[in-house]
């Protein structure tokens, strides 16, 4: 799995995006995925790296349930589209690593983001059930017009609220 996440490339696959009927996702975010953002970017986004991760049976719990940060996410199982997406900034979870040890961490920025991301795939849901769905747009058009911006200026263009 972690072969065809970094050839795809992305930052998280769940076992069931590969047809495994398991609970495990792996995880990894770095400099080599980070592309065009700017620094200032990055720092808003809280995007400071996560090691590679392996998740089995990994259960979540919000930190703070009213911390929430919305930004454009897209998916591996879904080429070709992006939409902004409501998460929570920081949530704990529990799991097996690949060595059958024992992880307990919380996770945040957009780590959280990735986890809840992978999470929502062991439970049978895409982002685009939680896309704020008049920003759904194709990757190329968000280059075009979104990149670089807050979701705030596609929200207030396009006539959503973030939550």
């Amino acid at each position: 799995m972690r072969a065809t996440m970094e050839a795809a490339p992305g930052v998280g696959l769940a076992a069931p995006q590969v047809g495994a009927g398991i609970q495990l996702a792996v995880l990894h975010d770095g400099p080599e995925r980070w592309g065009q953002l700017t620094e200032e970017e990055r720092k808003i986004r809280e995007r400071n790296g996560l090691d590679f991760t392996v998740l089995v049976n990994p259960t979540l719990r919000l930190v703070d349930d009213r911390d929430q940060a919305s930004f454009y996410e897209g998916c591996l199982s879904v080429p070709g589209l992006t939409g902004v997406v409501t998460r929570h900034r920081s949530v704990r979870v529990e799991a097996l690593d690949e060595h059958g040890q024992p992880v307990d961490r919380v996770f945040s920025g957009w780590a959280a983001r990735i986890v809840q991301h992978e999470v929502d795939h062991l439970r049978g849901r895409l982002y685009l059930d939680r896309v704020e769905t008049r920003s759904l747009s194709s990757t190329g058009n968000y280059a075009r017009l979104w990149a670089g911006q807050p979701p705030e200026e596609a929200a207030a263009s396009l006539g959503f609220t973030l939550r």
